[in-house]
């Protein structure tokens, strides 16, 4: 998996958001082994140090939990990885429509071209 950072923004936030979209789209599934940090962290191109504070957000989240002495691993709270997945989701669409309400568009006209457009990625 190809990791592409935005020196801009916080980088471990970025992880913690690629981590997360990782499980919830179940690239990661409930109970798997998370890699180590260190592993993450050289894939990733990143200090090891920020690997972990990601990995400590997600266990602040939830997420992720750690084993004593086998590693960190995936919730296997399926409700709260729906709950993490429909969060996500609702974001994206807020700032889709913020965006499409700057380029004029009201609630209708989104609705509508959104059917057009599934409509025409069908055929």
């Amino acid at each position: 998996m190809s990791w592409v950072l935005d020196s801009g923004r916080p980088i471990y936030l970025q992880i913690v958001e690629r981590l997360e979209l990782s499980i919830v789209s179940g690239q990661f599934k409930p109970g798997d082994k998370v890699p180590s940090v260190r592993e993450l962290a050289v894939e990733a191109g990143v200090n090891p140090n920020t690997m972990q504070k990601a990995m400590v957000e997600l266990e602040r989240q939830g997420l992720v939990h750690s084993e004593r002495t086998s590693g960190r691993f995936i919730t296997e709270d399926e409700a709260m990885i729906t709950q993490v997945r429909e969060e996500l989701a609702k974001k994206q669409i807020q700032e889709f429509m913020e965006r499409m309400n700057k380029m004029g568009f009201d609630g209708e006209e989104i609705v509508t071209l959104l059917q057009k457009t599934m409509r025409e990625g069908k055929k």
